[in-house]
């Protein structure tokens, strides 16, 4: 994993974008979860003119109901770092799955096999598309009652409550490893058998199928629309959204953002707190009079 430094100029727009592709933790929402009336403004107005608004979080589908209320036209969002494409029109607890891209319950204890001998002490939850499951010793990190305490291979095992469900991701926190460091041992460890990424300041990183992220996700819903990567503008501002950040045509890190965030994004907007997207979408659409 690199690491820089060097702040980006902002992107010539070479291109009108036709697609703005937004994380949400850090990056749209403030840190009170927020979504501000700036930033409801410049959603709207993107959406009036013609440009499709698409969230892209690590979140799952039931956490979405902060952003519920502004989905405008197309209504959908990409989940769990690009494991579900999911259709938040009807509000919450109405959300429909429109395309999953699960994690192989086979890829999925292969990594926490893989894991649990590179750092032991490694906890893990499992992600489904409608249920939450965790070890016993997995922190309360999520404000949610699990829907069952056993460890990872019981939790994953074919007579698993909720087997019948697709696997969307598995997270493991360690209670002491570095969270940059860690994410960089469970990449050598698990190898291709499935992406691991990171959007927590602790040390909970995120497991997913092979090829499964925010950038392919993304790839997939835009080549449905018949949108090049070069008409697309993106926001992030932690390690799951640089692949997304490197593939858009115009991308922008937060203020807030990762050192590797900074890295990958072509320009650097202010920090979320200061409605760092609202500031971009405002001058975009200035820029097309």
């Amino acid at each position: 994993m690199t690491s820089a430094t060097r702040q980006p100029e902002t992107p010539a727009a070479a291109v009108p974008p036709r697609l703005i592709a937004t994380d949400l933790d850090g990056t749209l929402l403030r840190d009170d979860k927020s979504v501000s009336p700036r930033t409801i403004a410049a959603l709207a107005a993107a959406e009036e003119a013609g440009i499709e608004v698409f969230f892209v979080t690590g979140r799952p589908a039931r956490w979405m109901d902060v952003v519920s209320d502004h989905v405008h036209g197309h209504g959908l969002a990409i989940c769990g770092n690009g494991a579900a494409v999911v259709d938040l029109h009807g509000g919450p607890g109405t959300h429909r799955f429109v395309k999953v891209r699960e994690l192989a319950r086979e890829n999925a204890l292969d990594a926490v096999r893989l894991l649990r001998d590179a750092a032991p002490g490694t906890v893990y939850a499992v992600e489904q598309t409608y249920g939450f499951y965790q070890e016993p010793d997995y922190p309360k990190l999520h404000m949610e009652i699990p829907d069952s305490l056993a460890p990872a291979e019981q939790l994953l095992a074919p007579d698993a409550p909720g087997a019948g469900e697709p696997v969307l991701k598995i997270l493991a926190y360690h209670p002491k490893i570095d969270p940059d460091g860690f994410l960089t041992l469970a990449r050598l460890a698990i190898g291709e058998r499935a992406d691991v990424t990171r959007s927590s300041p602790s040390a909970l990183l995120e497991i997913s199928g092979p090829g499964v992220s925010k950038a392919s996700t993304l790839a997939l819903c835009c080549a449905e629309r018949g949108i090049s990567h070069e008409e697309v503008v993106a926001f992030g501002d932690m390690p799951n959204d640089v692949e997304m950040l490197t593939w858009a045509g115009q991308s922008y890190a937060m203020g807030n953002a990762h050192p590797d965030v900074i890295a990958a994004a072509s320009g650097r907007t202010v920090a979320n707190n200061d409605d760092g997207v609202a500031v971009v979408i405002e001058r975009l659409l200035a820029e097309r009079g």
